[in-house]
């Protein structure tokens, strides 16, 4: 007689089998229909595609082996569209395997609402080859294959990868020597992913594959604020090109993926490789100095999500101005915050401090007004743990030396930078924009490098906790999405802030704060583990090799700017 478990949903508990799957479960509990995974699933209604098990994310094919709380996740909800994303691109590698199996896809890098794929030899992709893909990719759909979920040994993975040509993947896999890998199939094609897969072909119904570049295309999907479509796409070309410079770069170095830097680790090469990643920013950081310095500017503006490393990067920049016989003066946006109190309120009725009505737009535009008018202007300053502005009483004037260096999350904002005229204006969108991916068809997020640097530079600086980091996000990447990210396209240049090598290196400081998160936080719990789990591929990097002047100190400490 097997032995049975306790199983929660929604508050109700039931008795099961051990090893039960997770899809018997929500079907015991009502909310799936018998053989759902062999079914015509429609994206539209918004299907289960995935399940949280005592907090951690699984598939609804995987199978339980304790008592547990189940929670499905559907595919509108933030976890739901990390499944579905994920999913989609295992899809178009398994169309590819099928109608071009000599040729072989690598995952590039999110672009806007899509992620950027190409092949690793030297033909172009054509429109033609595009479309045979995306008809590849229809039938899968229209074939309503189930996707199973299955585990190989650590040797049998990799002699299969092996043999398919999956280098990078192989590769991170000798790196791990874990007993087994947990891979996903649809009918013969066989591949790993980092996150749940839904649990057949039918849902991923919603895509668009279309051409881009000279060699690669964009697998598109629908964003957060109209989820049921993909919508029309908004370019950036400029963004395309800072990726393609830090690919180049990747190669340059050697490191493209995260089997190749645990080799650099394994191997002690790492230090050169941190020194070498280290030029390159210095070197990319001193050209737009140098269009500054041609330009005649006077106000640089410096812009770019959270944790984008903007506070470093701007007094990096003053230093540059500074060898020009410059006076460089930074401004910071966020000492025109306005009390906390008098912010508008976000969609659950809490301060928003993302967005621009938080601060006091018409104090700035008065010191902007003022300081080119030629008058001694005082700066306000603001105090987070206070709720105050104060001042200096340090007045500044503007002289023919003078740059104005003013960085903050709106600083691309049309209502920031049209307080100074366009002849005098610089524009800088700062992202961390990596380059390195996990293997050849699963890439590593550069949305989760950025909540890693929140989560240690909020601990460290400001007395947060990971699970109160993690708790706001949701409501900080709103704030990004409404008011950032339509900006970034005013930029007269872009500049990536991430460095590759820094995973390594946030890895060991940041993994005891995950661990600190309690099951109880919820989604912060869920969060917390999956970031773990990202990082255990992860050989650590000793900081001791950062520089001082590093942007990667602005987190983990030790910069000199501090």
């Amino acid at each position: 007689m097997s032995r049975e478990i306790r199983i929660t949903v929604n508050e109700n508990e039931y008795t099961v089998p051990v090893y039960t799957s997770v899809e018997d479960v929500l079907v015991k509990a009502g909310l799936l229909p018998q053989g759902f995974s062999n079914s015509k699933i429609e994206y539209n209604d918004n299907p289960t595609v995935g399940a949280i098990v005592n907090g951690q994310l699984r598939p609804i094919s995987s199978h339980i082996q304790m008592s547990c709380e189940v929670k499905p996740i559907r595919a509108f909800e933030s976890f739901g569209r990390r499944i579905y994303r994920h999913s989609i691109c295992l899809l178009l590698c398994c169309a590819t395997k099928l109608v071009f199996p000599k040729r072989h896809l690598v995952i590039g890098h999110a672009l806007g609402d899509g992620f950027y794929f190409s092949f690793d030899d030297e033909y172009n992709t054509t429109e033609e080859q595009i479309s045979i893909l995306a008809d590849k990719m229809r039938y899968l759909v229209d074939s309503c294959i189930p996707i199973e979920y299955t585990a190989l040994s650590n040797q049998e993975a990799v002699e299969y990868f092996n043999k398919e040509g999956y280098e990078a993947t192989s590769q991170l896999l000798e790196s791990q020597n874990e007993p087994f890998v947990n891979a996903y199939r649809i009918q013969n094609y066989c591949n790993i992913a980092y996150e749940p897969i839904v649990p057949n072909t039918s849902v991923l119904s919603v895509w668009e594959l279309k051409k881009y570049g000279n060699c690669g295309m964009l697998l598109r999907y629908p964003v957060a604020s109209n989820i049921t479509a993909v919508v029309e796409m908004r370019d950036n070309s400029t963004m395309f090109k800072v990726y393609e410079e830090n690919k180049r770069w990747g190669r340059f170095l050697g490191v493209g993926c995260v089997g190749e830097l645990n080799e650099r680790c394994s191997e002690n090469t790492v230090a050169e490789y941190v020194r070498l990643s280290e030029t390159l920013q210095r070197r990319k950081l001193a050209q737009i100095a140098d269009e500054i310095d041609a330009g005649g500017k006077k106000a640089v503006f410096v812009a770019g999500p959270s944790s984008s490393g903007k506070t470093t990067f701007a007094k990096r920049l003053c230093e540059q101005l500074r060898l020009m016989d410059h006076a460089p003066i930074r401004i910071s946006l966020d000492d025109y915050y306005k009390q906390r109190q008098f912010a508008p309120l976000d969609e659950d009725g809490k301060p928003d401090l993302e967005a621009l009505e938080a601060l006091d737009i018409d104090m700035f535009d008065r010191n902007m007004k003022d300081l080119f008018a030629g008058k001694e202007v005082d700066l306000p300053h603001f105090s987070f743990p206070k709720n105050a502005t104060y001042y200096e009483n340090k007045p500044i004037r503007l002289t023919d030396k003078t740059i104005f260096v003013i960085e903050g999350l709106h600083g691309l904002n049309p209502r920031i930078t049209s307080k100074v005229k366009e002849k005098y204006a610089y524009k800088i969108y700062i992202s961390a924009l990596t380059q390195l991916n996990m293997d050849d068809c699963n890439r590593v997020s550069t949305t989760d490098d950025r909540i890693l640097r929140r989560v240690l530079r909020d601990y460290r600086t400001r007395d947060t906790s990971a699970e109160e980091t993690l708790l706001m996000w949701p409501s900080v990447a709103r704030g990004e999405r409404i008011h950032i990210f339509p900006n970034q396209n005013n930029a007269d240049v872009m500049f990536n802030s991430a460095l590759d090598y820094e995973i390594g290196v946030l890895s060991p400081f940041v993994q005891p704060l995950l661990k600190g998160v309690k099951p109880s936080s919820g989604e912060a719990y869920t969060q917390a583990r999956r970031l773990l789990s990202f990082l255990e591929n992860v050989y650590p990097i000793p900081a001791d090799l950062v520089p001082s002047d590093s942007l990667l100190r602005e987190f983990i400490g030790g910069s000199d700017y501090e």
